[in-house]
């Protein structure tokens, strides 16, 4: 129940600098954060939309600058409507999408401000919003919508086969699929390349351009810590997702590789600083340090924090990561799916 969750939170908040959210269902979800971000004296996260939706942007600012294309001038299609891709369409609508040039699906079709079965279900009361304001031509089926589209972005059954190839092939030139189900992704990298797609990404680290929600908490709540910071806002998190991109692009991006990846190395400490700067800026931070500041004291944290686990790992203290054992679950889990 939301209320217990709102509850136990705010029961907890002084023993704790930060809260992250994981697995609550919807409409909890929108529900509990939108309370206790407004409520709480500590920031709260929900990391399966917000972080979702801050590493698919850093992507997609990339992606679009290799397809030379700006986003205020793109049709985008999203593929289910759930916590995360709901989360992303807030995020690109306020990073300049035209409302008109957005189509989102769910598993009934399309929304738009036709569908009366989201205005009377107080549970979909975050679809509607989207339905009311995207899509005003109403057009139904996702293979009519993705003609001439040029970014797909699919959270919804794990495939392989839930998108198909060819309507992939109806998009426009140098197109942008992102199919980040797992452990499965809709369709696979290397289909929907070959039925035209210019940059693809999934949520696996297996495939080139994980969209992986591990590179964007890490850094954003460092962020707000550091500065003590009352709240994590969308803008604080959109300011993350153009450092996360940042980052990559000075070290050099190409259409197999747009996101930064959690090892390398100084990827938290540039998004933090730029984290802890928006909040700063909003006046939302009990402290204020320099932008330099921040980068080089959460820079010696992380470093010092990676050396210690390193030596306690060469020590014994800990024990090196199964990485043969986790290789082989997600594979057992790959066959149950596709099976």
């Amino acid at each position: 129940q939301a209320q217990k969750i709102i509850d136990f939170v705010k029961m907890l908040q002084p023993s704790v600098g930060a809260v992250n959210l994981e697995d609550i269902s919807q409409p909890n979800c929108y529900l509990v954060l939108d309370e206790l971000r407004e409520t709480c004296s500590i920031p709260v996260w929900h990391d399966d939309a917000q972080g979702t939706a801050c590493v698919t942007l850093a992507g997609l600012i990339n992606a679009l600058k290799l397809a030379d294309k700006e986003i205020h001038n793109i049709k985008c299609v999203l593929y289910g409507a759930g916590a995360s891709n709901t989360t992303i369409a807030g995020f690109l609508l306020q990073s300049g999408l035209n409302p008109e040039r957005l189509i989102i699906f769910d598993s009934k079709g399309s929304l738009h401000p036709g569908r009366e079965d989201l205005k009377s279900n107080p549970d979909k009361f975050r679809q509607w919003s989207l339905a009311q304001n995207s899509n005003p031509e109403c057009v139904e089926g996702i293979e009519n919508a993705l003609q001439d589209a040029d970014v797909l972005i699919a959270l919804s059954t794990p495939g392989p086969g839930t998108i198909k190839p060819e309507w992939i092939s109806k998009m426009a030139k140098k197109s942008i699929v992102f199919t980040c189900a797992n452990p499965v992704p809709e369709i696979y990298p290397y289909n929907a390349q070959k039925a035209g797609a210019f940059i693809v990404a999934t949520g696996r680290g297996d495939f080139p351009n994980q969209i992986n929600n591990s590179c964007g908490f890490p850094g954003i709540l460092k962020g707000v810590l550091t500065v003590q910071a009352s709240k994590i806002t969308d803008t604080m998190a959109i300011a993350a997702a153009h450092s996360l991109a940042e980052y990559a692009e000075k070290r050099g991006i190409h259409p197999e590789n747009i996101v930064p990846q959690m090892d390398e190395e100084d990827v938290f400490a540039y998004e933090a600083a730029a984290v802890a700067r928006q909040a700063i800026t909003e006046g939302l931070a009990g402290l204020k340090f320099t932008y330099e500041e921040v980068f080089k004291q959460v820079q010696k944290e992380i470093n010092a924090t990676r050396a210690l686990c390193q030596e306690m790992m060469e020590n014994g203290y800990i024990a090196p990561p199964p990485r043969n054992l986790i290789a082989e679950t997600l594979q057992q889990t790959i066959v149950r799916f596709q099976n």
